[in-house]
């Protein structure tokens, strides 16, 4: 059925609208961190894979970071052993770790490469084993009691942080017009395996590619002010005072960490948006009002 002429003109001003952002990102490196309800519900896995299509056809160049608690904690729930965590890290065995690889490196990568490719892309799922891609180092924890004269380390087992990137083996593939599809896991000098947070994997990723952005898929609206009201084109300095006086707190206070360093370490804008909207990334690169919340440096 041919739309009737208000529907015809809003798709036109939509595509026209593009445009300047087609031509602005055109040949730009843009990281997504991929997590959240966006990576659980049908409708949004399928959306987020034509986003990601449609962004390599227009001549970006596309980095897929994805995470996978949920699918580790069910998998690990089938097999009866119970997921614990500490300071909201997950402890992590050497069976658990086990467990990671195969739904992080195996099940949960190859769907969303499958998704992308489905939608006629040509994706590449990665670890940070392959290539020697990501270097990790076990992660500490310690905890400063008010009996203890020094603070207590907690070791969660097989948790990292990267250590560093080697780059090569993104470019070699964005080079080649394919879509890396990267799961985060790390190798240590020990050559042990390291699961690593994926926001901290994806802003250290944009920082070594120098991207042009870093888009962080989460399951809340963005950045908020005390009114509730959706807060963008913040700076440093702002995002540090929201922090003080108390705006930005609890679980956004790690995203918010991870999208700083990465303007601070050269990536032109970090994105923290929405990922339960259908097309929220095609929404916030391409239209002028956007649909999250940007940070610049």
């Amino acid at each position: 059925m041919a739309l009737d002429a208000q529907a015809a003109t809003q798709v036109a001003h939509v595509l026209t609208e593009s445009l300047p952002y087609i031509r602005r990102f055109s040949g730009k490196t843009l990281v997504v961190k991929y997590g959240g309800n966006a990576m659980e519900n049908e409708h949004l896995k399928s959306s987020f894979a034509r986003d990601i299509v449609l962004m390599k056809l227009v001549g970006f160049n596309p980095v897929v970071v994805h995470g996978g608690g949920p699918q580790i904690s069910q998998l690990l729930k089938r097999i009866g052993k119970e997921s614990r965590f500490v300071d909201g890290m997950r402890v992590t065995d050497s069976e658990t770790m086990d467990v990671v690889e195969m739904v992080l490196g195996g099940l949960v990568n190859k769907e969303i490469v499958n998704n992308i490719n489905r939608q006629g892309g040509c994706a590449v799922g990665l670890t940070g084993k392959d290539g020697d891609l990501i270097h990790a180092r076990k992660l500490t924890i310690t905890h400063q009691g008010p009996d203890l004269k020094v603070p207590e380390i907690i070791d969660i087992g097989h948790v990292g942080e990267v250590a560093s990137i080697d780059k090569s083996i993104i470019e070699t593939l964005t080079g080649g017009n394919f879509i890396p599809v990267i799961a985060p896991i790390g190798v240590g000098p020990d050559g042990q395996s390291y699961n690593i947070n994926a926001d901290l994997v994806a802003g250290k990723i944009a920082e070594v590619l120098r991207a042009e952005k870093l888009i962080l898929l989460t399951d809340t609206t963005g950045v908020l002010d005390q009114q509730g009201a959706l807060l963008t084109g913040l700076d440093a300095r702002q995002v540090q005072a929201l922090i003080d006086n108390g705006t930005i707190h609890g679980g956004m206070l790690p995203k918010i960490a991870c999208a700083l360093d990465a303007v601070r370490g050269g990536v032109k804008a970090a994105h923290i948006i929405d990922g339960r909207i259908e097309h929220a990334v095609l929404v916030e690169l391409f239209t002028d009002a956007g649909i999250g919340t940007k940070i610049q440096g």
